[in-house]
C-alpha cells in the first residue's frame, strides 16, 4: 500500500468527471476495473508495474517534462509543462514533482538528444508520378479485398491476422507487387470502417459497400483522411495534420516497440502516396498542414476513368482505361476479370452469367447494360451466350417448405435431381430424396449458393414460387469507427468512485491503513489522542481490527493493547 496514495486520492476526488475520463483514457484504464473508491484508484495508478507500463506511452515532450519536473533547476516553461502533465497522467504531485514511485522508475531512464527536424521538401516530378501510381494501385487492390470479403467473409486466426488460405485467395486476385502489403490494406479498411472484424471473420460493412461505388479519387481521399485520423496522437498537430515524417521515429523515445510501429506507419503513408523518397507530393502537403488533402493535384496524375468498353467476338470485354467504379462493379457481376491493369479485360462465361442471374440479373437487364456501355455493340456470340444462360437459369428451383421449414430442391429435369442426389461435392448439404424432389434442413440461401458454386442452374424462389434474390453474405451495419466517448465509457466507474466518497476522508483513509496493516501483520507508529488533550505515540505490531478498536502488541512495554480507533490521530510505518 503506497503511503503517497492519499494525496493522489484527494486530488482525483477534486477533479471533474470529464477530467477523470480523460485521465483514465490516457493511462489506459479499463472501464471495467474493479476499483471501489478513489483510494483504490490512487493505489493502482501508483503501482510500479502500472507506471512502468505507462512510461513508454509518453511522448518525447511529456518524457522531457517529467524528467525536468524532478530537477530543482526546472524553469517556468518546464513547471507549466509539468502542471499539464499532472492533469493528463497523474504522475506528479501537486507541487509538480514526481511521486516517489515515479521517481524510482525514472532513475533508470534518460533521453537521447531529439532528432533534428528537417524541412519537408516537395517531391520531384518523377517521384510524385510514382506516388500517384502507387496510390491508384492501392485503391484498386483494396477494392479487390472488399469484393472478396463480400463474396465470403475473410477468415482470421486467433491472433487477428489473416489465415494462410485467405492470403492465397487474396494474392490470386491482388494487383499489388508485394502481397506482404495485404496487412496494410486490411488496416486501411478497418480504420476507415470498410471492413468489420467480428469473432474470427472480416465482413464488408455498409460503409465499405458505399466506398466501392465512389469515384477513384474519392476512394483515395477517404483512405487518406482515415489514415490521418488514426495516427498516434504524438504524430498529430493541433491544426489537424501531422508532424514532419522525420520526427515520427522519435515520438515515443521510451517505447522499445515504437521504431517498428513508426516504420510501418511511414510505409503505409508511402503506399497511399503521401510521402516519397525525395519529399512530399503536392496533394499531401495540405493534408499534413491542415488535415485536408488537395485531391485536384492528385487527379491530374491519375488515369482518366472511362465509362465505355469494347465487346469482342471472343466473349471478352476490353476497357480502354480504368472503368468508373460503379460500372466496373456491375461488369464484374457478369464476367470474370482477367487482368487489372489500367486497360482491364473481362471474359464472359456461362458460369459468370449464371452467377449474375443468381444475383438478380435477367437476360433483358444484361443486354440493356451491355448495349449502353459498349463502343462496338453486343456481338452475336455474346448475345447467344446470354440467352442460353438465361434459359438454363431456373431449371432447379430452391425454396423453403412453409409447412416443415425444410429447404426443397425441385427441377423439371429428373436427371438433374438424380445427379444432385449423388454429387459428392453437395454431401455436406445432407440432401434427402422425397418423391420427385430433394429436401434438407440446411437454409435455402446456403443450399442455393452451394448449387450455384457447383455450376447447377439454380434459382431461389419465395413462397409464391417467384424468383427472389438469395444472400450469399450479409453486409454488416457499419459500426462506429471511433471508440465510444470517454465520458460514456467511464461514467459508471466514476459514479461508483463518487458514491464511495464519504464526508470524512480522513477516517476512511485511517480505516484503510489499519485494515492493510492487519492483513500484513505490520508494525505501526500510532499517534493516540489522550483524555487530557495530549497525544502519545505507540509502536504496535497490529494483530486485529474490529468493533471500532485496534489490537496489537506494544513493542516498548511488551504488552497487548486495545485502542479505540476514534482516538487514533495518525499512523506511519515503524522502522524494523
Amino acid at each position: 500500500m503506497s503511503t503517497h496514495a492519499r494525496p493522489l486520492a484527494d486530488w482525483l476526488a477534486a477533479q471533474s468527471d470529464d477530467a477523470l475520463a480523460v485521465l483514465f483514457t490516457r493511462r489506459g484504464i479499463s472501464a471495467q476495473v474493479s476499483w471501489h473508491d478513489f483510494f483504490d484508484a490512487a493505489e493502482s495508478l501508483l503501482e510500479p508495474a502500472a507506471i512502468e507500463r505507462f512510461l513508454p506511452r509518453l511522448t518525447r515532450a511529456e518524457a522531457q517534462a517529467l524528467l525536468e519536473s524532478s530537477s530543482s533547476r526546472a524553469d517556468a516553461d518546464s513547471r507549466a509543462a509539468g502542471d499539464d502533465l499532472l492533469a493528463r497522467t497523474a504522475l506528479l504531485r501537486s507541487d509538480g514533482t514526481p511521486y516517489p514511485e515515479v521517481a524510482d522508475a525514472l532513475a533508470t531512464r534518460q533521453l537521447e538528444p531529439a532528432a533534428a527536424e528537417h524541412p519537408v521538401a516537395p517531391s520531384t516530378d518523377i517521384d510524385a508520378a510514382h506516388a500517384a501510381e502507387r496510390a491508384f494501385t492501392v485503391v484498386l487492390a483494396l477494392a479487390d479485398v472488399l469484393l472478396t470479403a463480400a463474396e465470403t467473409p475473410l477468415a482470421l486466426l486467433s491472433t487477428g491476422a489473416l489465415s494462410a488460405t485467405e492470403r492465397r485467395r487474396l494474392a490470386e486476385r491482388s494487383i499489388l507487387d508485394d502481397t506482404a502489403d495485404l496487412d496494410a490494406l486490411i488496416s486501411f479498411a478497418l480504420d476507415a470502417g470498410l471492413l468489420h472484424a467480428s469473432g474470427r471473420t472480416l465482413t464488408l460493412t455498409a460503409r465499405g459497400d458505399t466506398w466501392l461505388r465512389l469515384p477513384g479519387i474519392e476512394r483515395w481521399a477517404a483512405l487518406a483522411e482515415s489514415f490521418r485520423t488514426h495516427l498516434a496522437p504524438a504524430l498529430r498537430t493541433s491544426s489537424g495534420g501531422w508532424i514532419a515524417p522525420s520526427l515520427w521515429a522519435d515520438a515515443h523515445p521510451w517505447d522499445p516497440n515504437w521504431p517498428a510501429v513508426s516504420a510501418e506507419l511511414e510505409h503505409r503513408a508511402a503506399l497511399l502516396g503521401l510521402t516519397t523518397a525525395s519529399g512530399e507530393p503536392a496533394w499531401a502537403r495540405p493534408l499534413r498542414l491542415t488535415g485536408t488533402a488537395d485531391v485536384d493535384a492528385l487527379r491530374t496524375l491519375l488515369p482518366v476513368e472511362v465509362d465505355r468498353i469494347f465487346l469482342q467476338n471472343d466473349l471478352t470485354a476490353i476497357a480502354p482505361g480504368p472503368l468508373v467504379p460503379a460500372m466496373d462493379l456491375r461488369l464484374r457481376r457478369l464476367a470474370h476479370r482477367e487482368s487489372a491493369t489500367q486497360a482491364s479485360s473481362y471474359r464472359f462465361t456461362a458460369e459468370s452469367l449464371t452467377l449474375a442471374f443468381a444475383e438478380g440479373e435477367t437476360e433483358e437487364s444484361v443486354l440493356a447494360f451491355l448495349d449502353q456501355i459498349s463502343l462496338t455493340g453486343v456481338p452475336q456470340p455474346l448475345r447467344y451466350l446470354v440467352a442460353q444462360s438465361a434459359q438454363r437459369h431456373g431449371l432447379i428451383r430452391v425454396a423453403t417448405d412453409p409447412d416443415t421449414g425444410r429447404t426443397t430442391v425441385a427441377s423439371s429435369d429428373p436427371h438433374l435431381i438424380d445427379t444432385m442426389g449423388v454429387d459428392q461435392s453437395l454431401r455436406p448439404l445432407g440432401l434427402v430424396r422425397e418423391g420427385d424432389h430433394l429436401t434438407t434442413k440446411v437454409g435455402r440461401d446456403t443450399v442455393f449458393w452451394a448449387l450455384t458454386d457447383a455450376r447447377y442452374p439454380a434459382s431461389a424462389v419465395d413462397a409464391e414460387g417467384n424468383d427472389t434474390r438469395a444472400l450469399r453474405t450479409r453486409i454488416t451495419e457499419t459500426p462506429p469507427i471511433d471508440s465510444p466517448d470517454a465520458d460514456e465509457r467511464f461514467a459508471e466507474l466514476i459514479a461508483r468512485l463518487r458514491a464511495a466518497q464519504g464526508a470524512d476522508a480522513d477516517a476512511a483513509w485511517l480505516d484503510r491503513e489499519l485494515e492493510n496493516a492487519v492483513r500484513r501483520r505490520a508494525a505501526l507508529i500510532v499517534e493516540v489522542g489522550m483524555p487530557d488533550g495530549s497525544t502519545r505515540e505507540l509502536t504496535l505490531e497490529v494483530t486485529g481490527l474490529g468493533g471500532g478498536r485496534l489490537r496489537g502488541r506494544d513493542r516498548a512495554a511488551d504488552v497487548e493493547r486495545t485502542l479505540p480507533v476514534r482516538s487514533i490521530r495518525s499512523t506511519r510505518p515503524a522502522e524494523d
